[in-house]
């Protein structure tokens, strides 16, 4: 299994049927993350998916 890109800014996320928190994988755009959310719960086993942005850094001086 690869490493998540961390320059990619969309999180997919999962939490399973405990309440544990996973990233699923990170992604250039939101459309792709959704794409891999659809793919996923076309799957038989039910979790829950989300996809979070990443957090804007602070531009200086502001």
């Amino acid at each position: 299994m690869t490493e998540p890109d961390l320059d990619q800014p969309w999180r997919v996320i999962r939490q399973d049927d405990n309440g544990n928190r996973y990233l699923v994988g990170r992604h250039p755009t939101r459309e792709e993350a959704e794409r891999v959310i659809a793919r996923l719960e076309a799957g038989g086993h039910k979790q829950l998916y989300w996809i979070e942005g990443e957090p804007e850094a602070p531009v200086a001086g502001q």
